[in-house]
């Protein structure tokens, strides 16, 4: 039976729910372009079945933060999916600041093995450094999902140069999400 992946393209194209803006760019169109990208990719694979939260660069989720995020995670619970994976940018007032995270719930876990295995090969194709595997028991998408959660911070849109790589190649950053799940679940 063929792998169900939930993929959460972080934040709304408006409020309520927006994301970071640096540089003209938006984090909920860079979300949304990478995991539009991993949707192609798991669908033209038979160990998988893919689902997006934002079918289209304008679908809204919620009318408020609390129900964008609830309506993430009930999607996934309701339609059963094996892992919930949110992508997302990171971003910090040091424009420095660079680097690919995960975040789970709580390590050690499937979620973290999971995400272990993200980073691996999103930081192998990309580039950038990683910043770890985080536990971040807090987050909404992470403690509401009856799946393994990982929220993936793709690289820091405050940093000029991981914006631009981000805004402009997301494939490549599809790609080391897609081959960090085929090398986690051995297919």
């Amino acid at each position: 039976m063929a792998i169900r992946v939930y993929i959460d393209q972080g934040h709304n194209p408006s409020n309520p729910n927006t994301g970071a803006e640096w540089y003209g760019l938006r984090e909920q169109d860079v979300t949304y372009r990478v995991g539009r990208e991993l949707f192609t990719l798991l669908q033209n694979d038979p160990d998988f079945t893919p689902r997006l939260s934002r079918p289209t660069p304008e679908t809204q989720l919620g009318t408020s933060n609390a129900t964008s995020l609830s309506t993430r995670t009930n999607q996934a619970n309701t339609w059963g999916a094996d892992l919930f994976l949110s992508i997302h940018t990171n971003a910090s007032l040091d424009t420095s600041a660079n680097g690919t995270e995960s975040l789970v719930y709580r390590i050690p876990s499937t979620a973290a093995d999971i995400a272990g295995a993200i980073q691996t090969n999103l930081t192998a194709l990309t580039g950038f450094r990683t910043r770890g595997v985080l536990a971040r028991p807090g987050l909404w998408v992470l403690r509401k999902t009856r799946m393994p959660a990982v929220l993936t911070e793709l690289g820091f849109l405050s940093n000029p140069s991981e914006a631009a790589q981000m805004n402009e190649n997301p494939a490549l950053f599809a790609e080391g999400i897609y081959r960090g799940l085929v090398a986690y679940y051995g297919v």
